[in-house]
């Protein structure tokens, strides 16, 4: 996994994203632990847990 600076915080994060906005209305939990679960395994440490507000 390639990792790159997080702007000037000094925090260094993966360059891939997972997008969890669709949890929960989309993907239950058991199946939304076992995707990031696989992220986080795959070196993935950068989550968006935002929510889009239309």
């Amino acid at each position: 996994m390639e990792y790159t600076q997080l702007g000037r915080t000094g925090l260094k994060v993966s360059r891939i994203v997972l997008g969890t906005m669709n949890f929960g209305p989309q993907t239950d939990e058991a199946d939304s632990h076992a995707i990031m679960d696989a992220a986080l395994a795959a070196g993935v440490d950068f989550f968006d847990t935002a929510n889009q507000q239309f």
